[in-house]
């Protein structure tokens, strides 16, 4: 299953694009040996800046089921808006690019050299930070991210495995761009893991991690058996956080502690209240990992393509 997704329609059944399927099989005679491959369970929701709705907000993002599943979220840098730039069709085509090329035999299911492939096709004008996450069949997870889109392993009730946010300074995120003075798929930080049935993947835009704590994210996953209602969960606490002006979020903590650390008091700041109020895109995908058996011999191949849907919560298994 393949599905790219930014939201820019209203969030209406009717208003649901008509899925394209192909099924197709084919069997062999033996079929007397399995095999156990890794796959994602996957749930999605994405909410807006309460000023974007009617545009969808700046976030895309990208399930697809081939190989074991791929994850992806582009998080367009709204700064270009102050030229005229909608920050949206940057992230939005990288990730329409990414999702074409998931197979491509240059690519060699590496979540850099997808990067580089997808950025490379990019011709919109803009910039966006990005993390791709890839799932070998045998359950190795392969990671690449430009900034601060983020990602975290559970296992146990317990985080495993987080991405570090890639700044120039506060504020100032890495990121693929148009023009050239921006990060290259070079720049990504690259990570692999290996994955066991069970565990937890959290996949999200600043606007979840800036707004919720590691340990709420436990809490939270911890309540839910099915990804799509845990990815809601998440993004719906991290927008109530982030229109708290009581509640002090990772985002406001690290101001704080930008300025403190400053003998001048002057870093670069684009804060108006340090606590809170860091009103942002959100959006989150949560894959749970779970092992198929296959008879060996038989193959089927489900293929499903979804361009700019508007499913705010969205179950792939």
């Amino acid at each position: 299953m393949l599905a790219l997704h930014s939201s820019s329609l209203p969030n209406t059944a009717s208003s649901r694009p008509k899925r394209r399927t192909s099924l197709s099989c084919t069997q062999s005679e033996h079929l007397n040996s399995v095999r156990t491959e890794f796959s994602f369970s996957v749930g999605t929701y994405l909410i807006p800046h309460p000023k974007k709705v009617d545009r969808g907000g700046e976030d895309a993002f990208l399930v697809s089921s081939y190989n074991g599943g791929v994850l992806a979220i582009a998080d367009g840098v709204s700064g270009w808006a102050e030229q005229d730039v909608d920050p949206a069709l940057f992230s939005r085509e990288l990730m329409a690019n990414a999702s074409s090329l998931v197979d491509d035999e240059e690519v060699n299911y590496d979540p850099r050299i997808l990067l580089k492939k997808a950025h490379s096709a990019t011709c919109s004008v803009g910039s966006a930070t990005v993390v791709v996450a890839m799932l070998e069949k045998n359950g190795v997870l392969k990671i690449a991210n430009v900034g601060d889109c983020g990602l975290r392993i559970m296992r146990g009730g317990k985080i495993l495995f987080s991405t570090s946010p890639q700044e120039h300074y506060f504020d100032c995120p890495y990121q693929l761009s148009s023009q050239l003075l921006g990060q290259t798929y070079l720049d990504a930080a690259v990570n692999k893991m290996e994955l066991a049935e069970g565990d937890v993947i959290v996949m999200g835009s600043d606007g979840l991690f800036d707004n919720v704590f590691d340990h709420e994210i436990v809490s939270v996953i911890s309540q839910f058996e099915d990804a799509a209602e845990a990815a809601k969960a998440l993004a719906n606490l991290a927008s109530d956080h982030s229109r708290d002006a009581n509640f002090d979020s990772p985002y406001s903590l690290e101001a704080r502690g930008q300025v403190s650390k400053s003998k001048s008091g002057s870093v670069r700041l684009h804060v108006f209240n340090m606590n809170g109020f860091d009103l942002d895109d959100v959006t989150v995908i949560v894959a749970q990992v779970v092992l198929k058996t296959r008879w060996r011999g038989t193959m089927w191949e489900e293929h499903y393509l979804i361009i700019n849907a508007v499913w705010s919560t969205q179950k792939y298994t």
